[in-house]
């Protein structure tokens, strides 16, 4: 078999894997539009407290995805990939099963507590990719999943959105049921990908995700500055998925179809700067002056969000666009990162950036949360329900703030080649 062939697995399974990951993502962007309603109907309260609830709920998902991302993943190299892939999109089925019969919050909990752990299988499809692809279609087959992801928070909240209309637990069972019958097509189809002979003890004390932030160890202080700044990035960039649908129902009295059409526009806009702006721009115009354009997106984007009145809902559509230029901001540090390591840590690098996002997941949802009942509450001293928004514009200023000295660090530093676009600084 030539290297540019892949296995014969490959052919079979790969529409399976872009499938799991579809359906997460669809899942995912399928309750976002209906949360706030099934919340309030559960415990009989008002939007902002529902919100406090929902950013724990979201607090409880990615706790869970940063414990059990690296277990998941070592017990793929101890079982293989095809029962952890299975499990997963059973779990995912219970979990939206249980959200839809949710009596209480507890059982809520219990929900997303399952679909954290499921979901930390992520780790899981990206090697089973690897298995299968040969070495120069493997970045081609990457490229599929990152698709999955974006089409399924385009047509996730959107769906949503529409189910909605016709009562809040529909989608979550919708959501089951396609989780449902994509693991009864892989329990069928689905070929392992990881035979006896490569596969290694589970380790325990491998998996477990300070082992992988230990990458960013005795890195030069460039990748330090850099990483600090994508973590506080990615805190910020995590109110969207948290808070938008609270907003968009609390400041505009926005139905669950508006909402789900609302975030899709913002899939959309998120598509089109990451599957085809990023190619043109960055290379134009540099990492450094892309980070800056990112920043300032969501900076600019967030006045939108706090200063639009109760009839100017339009105004987000017009936010939308302008935030969807944030797209720009991870891809380029990473590219800065990733050119300031040598080959032999680039593993340790991502292990590490893939631990820092969950730990932005885990830190960002409670505080935007409060900061959004905070200015929404009945009593509250000055009733601004895109306080949360203009937070995270300010955070995301202080981001770029932290980018650029690890920039200077990094334009003068002799330990490390300076970054290549360099000479596209301006001012």
């Amino acid at each position: 078999m030539s290297e540019s062939s892949p296995p014969p697995v490959a052919k079979s399974s790969m529409v399976f894997v872009f499938l799991v990951v579809l359906i997460d993502m669809l899942g995912f962007g399928i309750i976002m539009p209906v949360l706030p309603k099934l919340i309030t109907d559960i415990t009989g309260e008002s939007i902002s407290n529902a919100a406090v609830y929902a950013g724990w709920l979201a607090f409880a998902y990615a706790v869970m995805q940063f414990v059990f991302g690296p277990i998941v993943g070592n017990l793929s190299d101890r079982y293989g990939r095809r029962p952890v892939l299975l499990a997963a999109l059973g779990g995912y089925a219970i979990a939206y099963v249980l959200m839809g019969f949710a009596p209480t919050l507890l059982w809520l909990f219990i929900a997303r507590i399952v679909a954290g752990i499921m979901g930390a299988s992520f780790s899981t499809a990206y090697a089973y990719i690897a298995d299968i692809s040969s070495a120069r279609q493997r970045s081609q087959n990457f490229g599929l999943i990152g698709a999955a992801f974006g089409l399924g928070f385009i047509f996730g909240p959107a769906i949503g959105g529409i189910l909605g209309e016709y009562g809040a637990r529909l989608p979550f069972f919708a959501a089951g049921l396609l989780a449902m019958i994509n693991f009864l097509f892989g329990f069928f189809m689905l070929k392992e990908s990881l035979p006896p002979e490569r596969r290694r003890p589970f380790n325990i004390a491998r998996a477990n995700a300070f082992v992988a932030l230990r990458g960013l160890h005795g890195q030069n202080k460039i990748v330090f500055w850099y990483a600090t700044s994508l973590t506080i990035w990615m805190a910020a960039h995590v109110v969207y998925p948290i808070i938008f649908a609270f907003y968009g129902m609390e400041a505009f009295g926005w139905s669950e179809w508006t909402v789900g059409m609302a975030l899709a526009c913002v899939g959309i806009g998120s598509a089109i700067v990451q599957g085809l702006l990023i190619r043109v721009l960055i290379p134009r115009i540099g990492e450094r002056n892309a980070v800056i354009i990112a920043a300032l997106s969501m900076a600019i984007s967030s006045v939108f969000y706090v200063i639009a009145g109760p009839d100017q809902g339009w105004l987000i559509f017009l936010a939308i666009p302008v935030g969807s230029l944030q797209g720009l901001f991870q891809p380029s540090i990473n590219g800065l990162m990733s050119n300031a390591v040598s080959d032999e840590t680039q593993g340790e690098l991502q292990g590490a950036i893939a631990s820092l996002q969950s730990l932005a997941s885990v830190i960002g949802p409670p505080v935007f949360a409060a900061v959004f009942a905070a200015f929404t509450v009945a009593g509250s001293i000055y009733y601004l329900p895109g306080a949360p928004f203009g937070l995270a514009g300010i955070v995301s200023l202080i981001a770029l703030a932290i980018f650029l000295r690890g920039y200077a660090l990094h334009c003068t530093s002799g330990d490390v080649e300076p970054p290549q676009d360099a000479r596209t600084i301006i001012g």
